[in-house]
């Protein structure tokens, strides 16, 4: 069966879509941008490493609903505004996520949603 994941600390989705779900041990996270804390509806300031440290905060919230954490990440996508930002993303990615690392793929797309740098999704296994 699929469940729709909703954390406490979660923006809302933005549109007709779960944040997070979960089939079976599988747990996919939509998409995330940096939306502040305090403001959903700006995104924190500060260039790649806020935005980034944001992001990887959002994952982590959606994870715990689940009992899981980014240990358990196997699969995770990084979507660029600039591949120029690799370096830094990269850097940030890697000061959370343990060895052994999750599959990573890093993307550069011509614009994200509220022009954020980066986007993030996720796929854990419990």
């Amino acid at each position: 069966m699929k469940y729709s994941i909703n954390a406490q600390g979660v923006p809302e989705a933005p549109g007709p879509y779960s944040m997070g779900t979960t089939a079976g041990r599988l747990i996919f996270t939509a998409g995330q941008v940096a939306l502040d804390p305090q403001d959903p509806s700006r995104l924190v300031e500060g260039g790649i490493i806020p935005q980034m440290e944001r992001v990887i905060q959002i994952i982590s919230l959606l994870l715990e609903e689940c009992d899981c954490s980014l240990t358990d990440v196997a699969k995770a996508t990084l979507y660029l505004k600039d591949l120029g930002d690799a370096r830094l993303a990269q850097e940030v990615f890697c000061s959370h996520f343990s060895l052994p690392a999750p599959a990573l793929s890093i993307v550069e797309v011509s614009r994200l949603p509220k022009d954020a740098l980066v986007e993030m999704e996720c796929i854990a296994c419990r």
